[in-house]
């Protein structure tokens, strides 16, 4: 049987980059994921993410700060750029379920520069939008995109020039721990590895139900619609600006990012399906539902070019769960609950940290697989959605 040191299982967003960060610390590892490298089944594919600081959680703006700094060496390091600021707005209706001063609280108290702004602020340095006259606005030049695709493939490259061994098309079938680590059991032959780091998505319990350690989740299929606007001048990411909409349903957008198009979506709709039942076919419903929120919020937005689809495997609080499972510590599990792009190098190296050293430098005490089970146990996590 081959030997590792540690096994990543799942190369998304979150394995590819552990896959990364151990590639720097000596360790061998290998990294397998179940289809092709890039596919299009899970989270981790097309062009933009949000990045940004602002959460209405210190611990989610404390982790988005060091994110930023792993960011900058990722790119730094490889050479890559990945990330572009355009500043970000966060659009509250007073009468919603959530609050600006969280907002401003969080970032003020981790030193985050923002503004806070009334519609008429928002309508003189960005026309594009219409807002009610409820709308508190909170601003954070640090907001901006980072390429989904484009990082994800870096990640994968360098751990692999790194010396990372890398099998995609290799379903793990089964994790069976023993006495030195854990046998992770593929179609393609068993390898031993002293820990596994498993960032499978929504495909997580299917390997953490047979060992009793199953994780609540909830997994729908998402879609994301691309508009193109008649002057998409004025969406050019030096003129606008990416957005989230907080309220009883929450929406976000993008500027242009490569072509004459902005990219929108409402986040968490519910489109609950499996990984086995998903269809890929995108909801007139929810077409409808969007297009009609963009008419009146940014009525230059256009007509819908097209509709792409994603998944979503959520926890019940949106919490993340980054950690050991506590009756098999060999095995680290990291899900991202649908908001975690943005963290994608810092969850990395959390993960690699864990793995070779059994301790991180970073908080991540609200974060534990124990209070997956127990969200009145975590933190207050209203103001979270995507990426």
């Amino acid at each position: 049987m081959e030997r590792f040191d540690v096994a990543v299982v799942g190369m998304g967003a979150l394995g590819s980059a552990a896959a990364y960060h151990l590639s720097h610390t000596g360790v061998r590892t290998i990294a397998f994921e179940q289809f092709e490298l890039g596919h299009v089944r899970g989270a981790s594919h097309d062009t933009s993410r949000i990045i940004r600081t602002s959460y209405g959680s210190s611990p989610y703006v404390r982790l988005a700060q060091a994110s930023y700094r792993d960011w900058a060496a990722f790119e730094a390091a490889t050479g890559e750029r990945l990330t572009t600021v355009t500043g970000g707005l966060v659009f509250i209706p007073t009468d919603g379920p959530f609050a600006a001063s969280d907002f401003v609280s969080s970032l003020t108290e981790a030193q985050v520069p923002h503004e806070l702004l009334a519609p008429e602020d928002v309508h003189a340095r960005w026309p594009q939008f219409s807002l009610p006259a409820n709308v508190e606005t909170v601003y954070t030049p640090d907001s901006g995109i980072v390429h989904a695709a484009r990082s994800v493939a870096a990640f994968q490259m360098h751990a692999r020039m790194n010396g990372v061994v890398v099998r995609d098309r290799t379903p793990v079938l089964s994790l069976v721990p023993d006495e030195s680590g854990v046998i992770v059991r593929t179609e393609h032959g068993d390898v031993h590895a002293g820990k596994v780091v498993l960032a499978a998505d929504a495909w997580t319990n299917t390997l953490l139900a047979p060992l009793g350690a199953e994780i609540p989740l909830i997994t729908m299929q998402e879609q994301v619609t691309y508009f193109a606007p008649e002057e998409p001048d004025a969406f050019d990411r030096d003129r606008f600006p990416v957005w989230i909409w907080e309220d009883e349903q929450c929406f976000y957008g993008f500027p242009t990012y490569g072509e004459p198009t902005i990219k929108a979506a409402r986040d968490r709709s519910d489109n609950v399906m499996s990984p086995e039942e998903r269809t890929f076919v995108p909801s007139p419903e929810l077409l409808a539902e969007l297009t009609d929120f963009m008419s009146s919020t940014i009525p230059g937005s256009g007509g819908v070019l097209r509709t792409v689809t994603c998944q979503y495997a959520i926890t019940p609080d949106r919490n993340f769960v980054i950690g050991p499972v506590p009756r098999h510590p060999d095995i680290i599990v990291a899900l991202g609950a649908g908001h975690a792009f943005k963290f994608t190098p810092t969850i990395g190296r959390i993960l690699a940290e864990l793995a070779v050293n059994g301790e991180t430098t970073e908080d991540i005490s609200t974060f534990g697989v124990a209070d997956a089970h127990d969200p009145a146990s975590g933190i207050d996590h209203r103001p979270v959605f995507v990426d």
